[in-house]
C-alpha cells in the first residue's frame, strides 16, 4: 500500500499519534482508537449500505462490529493523487478467532446466529434497494468454467502430471457439479419461494472474527449480501471442515451452537447441504489453474487436489452423518 495514503488521515476528524503497516493496510493509533485505512474497490452505493447495516448491528448492542468514519466533508470514501480509493474503519487488540479451539468455534457460530437475527429485514424497504444473491446462477456459471476447462485439457497434447491427475478424477466432480446444479431449484427451496430477508456477513471466516478483552467483535463487512442465512454458516463450517478432515464431530457441535441461538429449518437444512454437496473446492483449484497461467503449475496446487481427492471419502461420509434426511 502506497504511504502516501496517510496523508488521507488528515481528511477525517482525529489527531493521529501514530502509523504502521499491517497487512494490506494501514494501521493508524489515534484519539479515537485503533483506525485502519484500506484500498476499497466496491462501488459508492455498497459502501453507503455498509455503512448502514454496521449503524443498524451497533444499534442493537447484540452483536459488536467495526465502524465506518466519514471525513470533515461528511464522505465515506477519500481518493489519493492517483484516485485510487481508501476508507477508514475502527480497528481492534485483539487476536482472531482460533480455528483449531472447538468451542471458540462454537461461540463464533453463535455468534453469526445473533448477527443474522439483527440483520433480518423482514417487511423493510432497504431489502428493495438490494440484488439477491442466486447461488443457482452461480453455480451455473462454475459449470460453463469447469466444461471450457475439461475441453481444454482433453484437447491439450501433452499434458503434465498434475493435468493428467486433474483429468483422472474430473468428470467425477463434474457430473456431482451438474447433478447438485439440476435439481438445486426444487430440492433446496421446497414449495417455499420467498426470497432471503437477512443481509449476510459474505464473508463470515475465522481471521474476520477478532476476539478482544470485551468479546468478539466482527471485522470486513465489504461482501455483505443478500441471501440466505446458510451462506455464512456454509463458509464458516466449510473453512474448518476442510481443515478437520471433515469431522462429523466438529460439524454436529457448530450445527448446535447455531440452532441454539436460531434454529434453522429444514429448508435450511436443505440449502447447506446443497451449498455443502456443491464441489466448489475443486471449481476453486480448476479455475485457479486456468486463470493463472498454465504452463507452470505451482506444487502447491498439486498439493491442494491431492488432498481434495484425499478427503473426498470423509465429506461423503460426513454429508451422510450430518444431513442424514438429505441427499439429491
Amino acid at each position: 500500500m502506497n504511504d502516501r495514503a496517510v496523508s488521507l488521515l488528515e481528511q477525517y476528524e482525529i489527531e493521529v499519534r501514530r502509523t504502521w503497516k499491517g497487512r494490506g493496510a494501514i494501521l493508524c493509533e489515534s484519539d479515537r482508537g485503533l483506525l485502519i485505512i484500506k484500498e476499497y474497490g466496491g462501488p459508492a452505493e455498497k459502501i453507503r449500505f455498509q455503512e448502514y447495516l454496521l449503524n443498524h448491528i451497533r444499534k442493537s448492542g447484540i452483536v459488536h462490529a467495526e465502524t465506518l468514519l466519514r471525513t470533515k466533508e461528511d464522505e465515506l470514501i477519500v481518493r489519493d493523487q492517483d484516485r485510487t480509493a481508501y476508507i477508514v474503519k475502527t480497528y481492534f487488540e485483539g487476536r482472531e478467532c482460533d480455528h483449531r479451539d472447538a468451542q471458540e468455534c462454537r461461540q463464533a457460530v453463535e455468534t453469526l446466529a445473533r448477527l443474522h437475527g439483527v440483520c433480518d429485514f423482514s417487511g423493510s424497504d432497504i431489502l428493495r434497494e438490494q440484488p439477491v444473491f442466486r447461488v443457482e446462477k452461480e453455480y451455473e456459471k462454475h459449470n460453463r468454467e469447469l466444461k471450457k476447462v475439461r475441453k481444454f485439457l482433453k484437447e491439450k497434447s501433452q499434458k503434465t502430471d498434475f493435468e493428467i491427475y486433474l483429468m483422472k478424477h474430473y468428470d467425477y466432480f463434474l457430473d456431482i457439479a451438474l447433478q447438485i446444479t439440476g435439481e438445486l431449484g426444487y430440492y433446496a427451496y421446497g414449495e417455499d419461494s420467498s426470497e432471503p430477508s437477512v443481509i449476510c456477513h459474505g464473508d463470515y471466516q475465522y481471521h474476520n472474527i477478532i476476539q478482544t478483552e470485551k468479546g468478539s467483535v466482527l471485522i470486513n463487512f465489504e461482501k455483505c449480501i443478500r441471501d440466505y442465512p446458510v451462506r455464512d454458516l456454509y463458509l464458516f463450517m466449510r473453512k474448518l471442515l476442510e481443515k478437520s478432515n471433515w469431522s462429523q464431530a466438529l460439524g454436529d457441535l457448530l450445527l448446535t451452537g447455531y440452532n441454539e441461538v436460531k434454529p434453522l429449518s429444514d429448508r435450511d437444512y436443505r440449502q447447506l447441504y446443497v451449498r455443502f454437496a456443491y464441489p466448489e473446492k475443486f471449481w476453486k483449484i480448476v479455475n485457479f489453474y486456468y486463470n493463472n497461467g498454465k504452463a507452470w503449475i505451482p506444487g502447491r496446487n498439486m498439493e491442494k487436489i491431492e488432498k481434495l481427492f484425499a478427503q473426498e471419502g470423509e465429506k461423503q461420509l460426513f454429508l451422510k452423518s450430518v444431513f442424514p434426511s438429505c441427499g439429491v
